[in-house]
């Protein structure tokens, strides 16, 4: 009985070993066999992500936010969210700027916010220093693609409690 029971452990031994190794080894297996056998297209490379960050209380993180949020809901071509874009104005603008934003439109027939009837591809926001008692960020608008690309420069300007009090297209400093 005591060999009996010896054989029998070994097989169980055994059994849970060769699983154990099927467990770890089939699925490197089925990944590489996958890998080998996809298209050269198919692959993927092994690019860090992308990342963006901010920071509470800053003019350029506050901008960034602005106009990230406000291109966002301005470029949906399927469904644009104007309620949205007046929100974010309400919020990021003094009411007596967004005023004269709104007579600036009207005049010029574009966005006073982007400054052009349509909405970027591209956008960057560089810190621009302090003007007066405010402080100036530049935001940079990138029109179209490859060769065809456009860039527009604006200078938005925010007083000391982080709203925004204007948009020119020339510096303050």
């Amino acid at each position: 009985m005591n060999s009996n029971r010896t054989a029998r452990r070994l097989v169980r031994r055994t059994a849970l070993t060769a699983g154990l190794v099927a467990a770890v080894t089939l699925p490197l297996g089925l990944s590489a066999s996958a890998q080998a056998s996809a298209p050269a297209s198919a692959k993927v490379s092994a690019v860090a992500p992308r990342s963006v960050s901010g920071t509470f209380g800053r003019a350029v993180t506050r901008v960034a936010d602005f106009y990230g949020a406000y291109i966002d809901a301005k470029g949906d071509y399927e469904d644009p969210d104007g309620t949205l874009a007046t929100v974010l104005r309400e919020h990021y603008l003094t009411p007596d700027f967004n005023r004269r934003l709104e007579m600036w439109e009207e005049e010029n027939g574009a966005d006073g916010v982007l400054r052009v009837q349509n909405v970027p591809a591209r956008w960057t926001v560089t810190d621009n220093g302090a003007v007066g008692n405010g402080h100036e960020v530049v935001v940079t608008l990138t029109f179209g693609s490859g060769a065809t690309t456009q860039k527009t420069k604006l200078f938005v300007l925010l007083e000391r409690y982080d709203h925004i009090v204007d948009i020119g297209t020339t510096s303050g400093h």
